[in-house]
């Protein structure tokens, strides 16, 4: 019994071990004293949605075609590091310790990669706002889930980052594993590469699921509130569930627009 032990200790030693760039200073005491930051970046986002969309009313949309490569390149190449990295993790902590400590995440949050890969997610919910940039130039339409969703991420995962949510772990790897697909269909879809004509149904489908699974997680969170690593209040789990059911109600409804209805295109969360 102690060799196996000893034996899952070294392989999750070996597979968790941090690379160099992953020690680099830690940014948390900077994002969790300037976490309110995030209500004035997203007042500001707003305000320049209307102010786009104005400007743009009476002139012809930009292709920008190359630079949109760019931008959902680089969101798809960051997306897929931190899902390799993170459900290396999450995967290595499920196998050695049981789903209950990746749920309880609290623990966990002062790890050298978590901490490493959760500061850049943090910050990625900013970069992220531009994606709305490229909607309002090119004149493409702008649907309410799409500045909802990422508007009120980045106050939850400024707020959950904050308060260390203890589901904040399966929060972050969900995402990131979602939006390494997403960019990397926009990526494909700016380059005018054929894709399968299923994988916007696809990436909304992985988007549903992880919004039905992050209200589960905040769910089991309350439930385990008084275990070692899953402290959460009320407080959490109302933002936690009234954000996931108002995600899944929007994304449900986009699905059945986009996908069910008779001779309807859309893309997924259109960019």
């Amino acid at each position: 019994m102690a060799t196996a032990l000893n034996f899952s200790r070294g392989f999750k030693a070996e597979l968790i071990q941090p690379y160099n760039f992953e020690m680099s200073r830690d940014l948390r005491p900077f994002l969790e004293e300037y976490w309110g930051s995030s209500f004035l970046i997203v007042l500001i986002y707003l305000l320049l949605i209307i102010v786009g969309q104005n400007y743009m009313r009476a002139r012809k949309g930009f292709r920008l075609q190359g630079p949109l490569i760019l931008w959902s390149s680089c969101l798809a190449i960051f997306s897929i590091l931190g899902t390799v990295r993170m459900w290396k993790y999450m995967g290595i902590l499920l196998f050695t310790r049981g789903f209950q400590q990746t749920v309880c995440f609290t623990s966990y949050t002062d790890d050298t990669i978590v901490k490493f890969w959760s500061c850049l997610f943090v910050l990625s919910k900013i970069v992220e706002l531009g994606d709305t940039a490229f909607i309002i130039l090119r004149k493409r339409p702008l649907i309410f889930v799409h500045w909802y969703h990422h508007s009120t991420v980045l106050l939850y995962t400024s707020f959950g980052y904050k308060d260390r949510v203890p589901s904040g772990g399966w929060f972050m790897t969900m995402n990131l594993g979602v939006h390494s697909i997403m960019y990397t269909y926009y990526t494909l879809k700016a380059a005018k590469v054929k894709q399968p004509s299923m994988l916007p149904m696809v990436i909304t489908s992985l988007q549903i699921l992880q919004m039905v699974m992050g209200a589960i997680f905040g769910i089991l969170n309350y439930i385990w509130r008084q275990e070692k690593g899953c402290h959460t209040t009320m407080e959490h789990f109302f933002w936690s569930f009234m954000l996931y059911g108002t995600y899944f109600i929007l994304f449900a409804h986009f699905f059945h627009k986009a996908y069910l209805r008779p001779k309807s295109k859309v893309k997924p969360k259109s960019q």
